[in-house]
């Protein structure tokens, strides 16, 4: 297969990148990217501003597209809002507007989409019939769909991959919170009642493949994986793990008052479940929480 990547040198697009030999990615700076990922062809782009560059996506049989502005790197200004959005909905309209300008494309598309479509839902099992929710965050997601979905009518497949919390031993969510358990001074977040989507990163990528391999599976796919947790639950988990104990919960409260609306993703109850990816023949490599997390926080150890 070649393949196209968008935001390849990010968290996920490392790992994506490694499973292709014959490689093109879209950068806003190419030899950065080139230096870093030395099998792959780079090519500029400015996603926001610009269709994506035909001399890239042509002769690809697979792009993944996973570029966008971190969600919770920092407090949700009016401008960070904006970027958030920007370099999500535009962006992919632009890709898609540089796909129609080929004669032959590429036959499918797998764009990155997250939980977050569906807000917060409580005790509510999620799977990809459900409704969008409300907030910013499942406004962003639903838009952002929508101009994926708009390279369909190309005669595409166009899958939506719906990203959970997605677990590795460096980078991403718990890449942030491993040296914290490692201290002692992990704990849940809120109440912990919150349930916590997650999955690990090998199965990230083994699911996008799979999904660009399938011709039957188009729309969303909720990136999970089956087993669901809560956010104490998780807590406990990767206490265990690093052989720690979780005894300093972080109140609602002041999350809110550090963080602000970024306090959403963090607060947020998602109990979604894969039934796109099980009822398509996936098998998950990592399908439970504390195998999961035992062998990333023993992989972490092991890395100078």
């Amino acid at each position: 297969m070649r393949a196209l990547i968008t935001g390849a040198t990010g968290f996920v697009g490392r790992h994506l990148s490694r499973r292709f030999k014959d490689l093109s990615v879209l950068t806003r700076r190419p030899d950065a990217a080139a230096a870093l990922l030395r099998h792959a062809t780079a090519f500029q782009w400015a996603p926001e501003s610009e269709p994506a560059p035909v001399a890239a996506l042509r002769g690809t049989d697979a792009v993944f597209h996973l570029a966008g502005e971190p969600v919770s790197a920092s407090r949700w200004t009016p401008d960070v809002k904006r970027r958030i959005r920007e370099s999500r909905v535009t962006a992919t309209r632009n890709l898609v507007a540089g796909l129609a300008a080929l004669s032959e494309r590429p036959a499918v598309l797998v764009c990155a989409s997250a939980v977050g479509y569906y807000g917060n839902r409580g005790d509510e099992p999620l799977d990809e019939k459900s409704s969008a929710g409300t907030g910013f965050l499942a406004g962003v997601c639903e838009e952002w769909e929508r101009e994926a979905l708009a390279a369909a009518a190309l005669g595409m497949r166009v899958a939506c991959v719906r990203l959970g919390i997605v677990l590795a031993a460096r980078g991403g969510a718990l890449g942030r919170m491993l040296p914290m358990f490692r201290l002692g001074l992990g704990g849940r977040l809120g109440r912990g009642l919150q349930w916590m989507p997650w999955i690990h990163v090998e199965d990230v990528v083994e699911l996008m493949i799979h999904v660009a391999e399938s011709d039957r599976v188009a729309g969303p796919v909720n990136a999970v994986a089956p087993q669901a947790v809560t956010n104490s639950e998780f807590t406990a988990a990767l206490a265990h793990a690093v052989s720690r104990p979780a005894l300093l919960p972080v109140p609602e409260i002041a999350l809110r008052l550090t963080l602000g609306e970024v306090s959403e993703v963090l607060l947020a109850s998602q109990r979604v479940f894969p039934g796109v990816a099980l009822a398509s023949g996936y098998r998950f490599r990592h399908p439970k929480l504390v195998p999961a997390l035992e062998a990333i926080a023993q992989a972490d150890a092991a890395t100078p």
